[in-house]
């Protein structure tokens, strides 16, 4: 059965972006790329976790990681990443404002639903085959996801700064038990994966 995923860069204070998020800091104010060193830097210290974050065969996301724009969409924004996303997989983007369908370069597609969380697993589900899906941000998707119980393992990528505010994980999720998977890291980072137990 198809596994539910979920990895998140976060600071030791829990936050996984800043306040200000913006077009001009995706992270928000001061963050820049200071929770995702651990990518560019020592990308072959982390080769088997950022593996395993390319592995999903589809992905969720919410309308904030996808863009910073609200309400009517810009057509012309086609995402943070480019011509060819990092995906090379569907990605079901929450949003409540309709939009086509965006094929991209590399094999990403994003698809826009309006309909909800369920419906955006589900169709993930169906596009991921026998393959996991991921849940990959931002912090409000991911606690909506937690809340209702539909993520099997948590993969937190701890890094050693404090941000004293911004968008927080683990908030309104309720009560659960995290069974610990693996541990490792390097000055950078400390990846702790879990299974989540309800």
């Amino acid at each position: 059965m198809t596994k539910v995923t979920c990895d998140m860069a976060m600071s030791v204070d829990g936050f996984v972006a800043g306040i200000n998020q913006s077009e001009a800091e995706p992270f928000g104010e001061g963050v820049g790329t200071r929770l995702h060193r651990w990518m560019f830097d020592e990308p072959e210290a982390h080769a088997a976790v950022l593996a395993a974050i390319d592995a999903p065969r589809a992905y969720v996301m919410g309308r904030n990681m996808f863009g910073p724009g609200r309400g009517a969409w810009d057509l012309q924004w086609k995402g943070w990443w480019g011509d060819e996303p990092p995906y090379h997989a569907p990605v079901f983007v929450l949003t409540h404002q309709p939009r086509e369908p965006l094929a991209m370069q590399g094999g990403t597609t994003f698809t826009f639903v309006t309909d909800g969380i369920e419906s955006a697993l589900a169709q993930a589900r169906e596009a991921a085959g026998d393959g996991d899906v991921a849940i990959a941000g931002g912090a409000a998707t991911v606690n909506q996801y937690l809340a209702a119980g539909s993520i099997d393992e948590l993969r937190l990528h701890v890094v050693p700064v404090v941000l004293g505010a911004g968008e927080r994980l683990f908030d309104g999720v309720g009560a659960f038990d995290l069974e610990r998977l693996e541990v490792s890291g390097s000055d950078l980072v400390t990846h702790l994966s879990y299974r989540v137990v309800r």
